[in-house]
């Protein structure tokens, strides 16, 4: 395929899923990511596209929020991964609440396996994926049915979640930045999602690496009330999405990367996890600001390495790693 081809091609895709990851671009033009990334800076250049850690995005800086069948294809295998890993959060026993996405319903096809589990979803995905769970009870909020992502939304929604307390929620969004933390781009989704998080103990996000650093219209969840990150584990070259877990993670946000070994492309301060094993639970984090994060079970290993001199903070990852 020539430059001119794959660039067209790319742009199409685009501007029919609003964002796509890199990775989607070089399997469906079948070049390299390098090449492609090549093809998005040129197209960047003339103001076809922006560029976002690890992907493309419409021009604009807020991009459109995609519909469930374009959602469904994009960055499969990282929200698999990132499933695996947030479903060892979960205990036998616990009520959470599970917001709507695509990465979410592959939460909740995992969460089956959790007896006991009592699990208050806005997402007809979610409830879909728990319909044949025999042992887990499934609560579903009312509200008026959003076709897009399948989602319960408006005052009908956001009132059935009053007087609820579950341990965590698991949200996912459009977008991730440690300046403003999870966005989307819906104002009916955004206010379900706020109501969900009003109810639950601890934040739990579930967003892959091109989410990073894209900043969507409506702020769902502020940086400071975000307990914990699973994500992806960025490509080796992908430096501003390492900044930008950094960024969270001096914030406050605890990170636990799925899907990889850790090595100095993940950024300081952020521990990988291959998928489908469990976080560690053992290590606090330091200077925790959160008092509803504590307790038995809950913390991921830190992803903070507290204000030590460079050579020290290298010698703990180091340390942390090794174990």
């Amino acid at each position: 395929m020539f430059a001119a081809e794959r660039r067209q091609l790319i742009l199409e895709m685009v501007r029919a899923n609003g964002a796509v990851s890199l990775r989607e671009l070089a399997r469906v033009v079948q070049t390299s990511e390098v090449t492609v990334r090549r093809d998005v800076r040129a197209l960047e250049a003339e103001g076809l596209l922006d560029r976002r850690h690890g992907g493309a995005v419409l021009p604009g800086g807020f991009t459109r929020e995609s519909g469930f069948p374009q959602k469904s294809h994009l960055a499969t295998a990282e929200k698999t991964a990132i499933a695996d890993l947030a479903a060892g959060l979960v205990e036998e026993g616990e009520a959470i609440v599970v917001g709507a996405g695509t990465t979410t319903q592959e939460l909740a096809r995992r969460l089956a396996r959790v007896p006991g589990l009592t699990v208050v979803t806005n997402s007809l995905l979610v409830a879909q994926a728990l319909a044949h769970a025999n042992r887990v009870e499934v609560v579903m909020t009312g509200g008026t049915l959003r076709g897009s992502n399948y989602a319960l939304v408006g005052s009908g929604a956001e009132q059935s979640l009053q007087g609820l307390r579950v341990s965590r929620a698991f949200l996912s969004g459009s977008g991730l930045t440690a300046e403003r933390g999870l966005s989307t781009s819906n104002m009916l989704s955004a206010s379900v999602d706020r109501a969900l998080v009003q109810a639950a103990a601890e934040v739990v996000v579930l967003a892959d690496h091109t989410k990073l650093g894209t900043d969507t219209m409506f702020q769902t969840v502020p940086t400071d009330v975000i307990t914990r990150l699973v994500t992806d584990e960025p490509p080796g070259h992908d430096d501003r999405a390492a900044t930008e877990l950094q960024a969270l993670a001096d914030q406050g946000v605890q990170i636990a990367v799925a899907g990889g070994a850790a090595g100095p492309e993940a950024g300081p301060g952020v521990d990988s996890v291959p998928a489908g094993r469990q976080p560690r639970r053992d290590v606090p984090l330091p200077g925790q600001r959160r008092t509803h994060g504590a307790g038995p079970g809950q913390p991921l290993r830190s992803a903070i390495l507290g204000e030590q001199p460079p050579g020290e903070r290298a010698a703990r990852v180091a340390d942390l790693r090794r174990r």
